[in-house]
């Protein structure tokens, strides 16, 4: 990652000013990756604000992101996004943020926001005259930043046990030992491939969201309902953008789950397909999700495929919601519907499963629906 040992100094600037006890803001957590914030408001009402670190950094800022959906806290986060330069550096990134909070609620600017200057003061220095003396010599800004002390860089190896270090969990066991080495390997995979695409100017999507997909298939690795092999992921074409979900387990007690082992007796399939499309405003935007295979009755499954689910919906959509919780209330929601697997030949779609067109229509109608007499759930029939 580029700037790396400047990266970690910040972080440390950060910690050092404020601390899990300050007052008006708090960071709970950082690595060179994530950095996970607290603002305290009025009368004590506490909001989580997180950041990613990218792979591009700090030639774009972090990608912010918040638990709250209040505009008091996202307008402040969405100012990010529009930095440059300097600006794009966690340090600053901050003191635009606590400002600009502290602004919207009215609340006086805590004085440490002028110690975390001071402290940054020869950071800063350090990044101009660097730029400015990789610019003369026509080198890549990507290019690692030597130490403010004049003291000899890190060697790779020494970097990256360092990074280790700030990657442990609490238990004291690194993180990268909670998933599989396949797991590891995809997601290297898709840093390498943004990388090149970066490099070549080819890149798809958006960063924010690329960065906040590549945390939510982290997450979902090491999570426990994903090595219990409830469900299953897979890019298609190994795109961030587009994922089949397999959902391999649901309530054992339930009929759809006596289905599903039908299905794997007549057909050799034992997962209900569910197709994750994502748009470039992800994650401020829902995924449009559909059941691709086998063809469904109830559960709130529309004739197309589409789900009858609020959730999925603009109005009913918080960028809080992560994709493994998603699929975790769709399968809910599927039970709770008392979705049947459908056995035998279907005229709605062919060969057993819906189209994406069909879906889409079936969606966008019932999305239109809603918005003209309200959110309700529909009679069993309907689906």
């Amino acid at each position: 990652m580029a700037c790396l040992n400047t990266l970690k100094q910040e972080i440390r600037t950060l910690e050092s000013v404020f601390g899990k006890t300050h007052e008006r803001f708090q960071i709970v957590s950082a690595s060179v990756d994530e950095l996970s914030c607290r603002f305290i408001g009025k009368n004590g009402k506490k909001y989580a604000i997180h950041a990613n670190i990218t792979e591009t950094y700090p030639s774009v800022p972090p990608v912010w992101f918040a638990d709250s959906e209040e505009t008091s806290i996202t307008n402040a986060v969405q100012i990010l996004s529009n930095t440059e330069g300097v600006d794009n550096h966690v340090v600053h990134q901050v003191i635009i943020l606590l400002r600009e909070l502290c602004r919207l609620h009215a609340v006086s600017e805590p004085p440490d926001i002028d110690r975390l200057r001071i402290l940054d003061i020869q950071t800063l220095n350090r990044i101009e005259s660097n730029i400015e003396a990789m610019e003369d010599e026509g080198l890549d800004s990507d290019a690692e930043m030597p130490e403010s002390d004049g003291a000899a860089d890190d060697d790779t190896d020494d970097d990256e046990d360092e990074d280790l270090a700030m990657e442990m969990e609490e238990s004291g066991r690194p993180k990268a030992d909670e998933m599989g080495v396949e797991h590891l390997a995809t997601l290297e995979r898709l840093r390498q491939n943004q990388r090149q695409d970066y490099l070549k100017g080819s890149v798809s999507g958006s960063v924010q969201a690329t960065d906040r997909l590549m945390k939510e298939l982290r997450d979902i690795y090491r999570s426990d309902s994903f090595k219990n092999k409830m469900y299953q992921i897979e890019l298609v074409n190994d795109s961030l953008y587009e994922w089949n979900v397999r959902l391999m387990a649901v309530d054992p007690d339930s009929p759809l789950s006596h289905d599903l082992q039908m299905l794997k007796e007549k057909e050799g399939k034992d997962a209900i397909l569910l197709n994750m499309l994502f748009k470039d405003t992800y994650p401020f935007e829902p995924p449009f999700v559909r059941v691709v295979h086998p063809i469904i009755s109830g559960g709130y499954v529309l004739v197309g495929g589409a789900i009858c689910m609020e959730l999925l919906t603009k109005q009913g959509w918080s960028s809080a919601y992560t994709v493994e919780a998603v699929i975790m209330q769709i399968s809910a929601t599927l039970v709770k519907g008392k979705a049947r697997i459908q056995f035998g030949p279907q005229k709605v779609c062919s060969q057993g499963q819906y189209s994406l067109a069909r879906a889409q229509q079936s969606f966008k109608s019932l999305v239109q629906i809603h918005e003209k007499n309200g959110w309700f759930t529909p009679p069993k029939e309907d689906g």
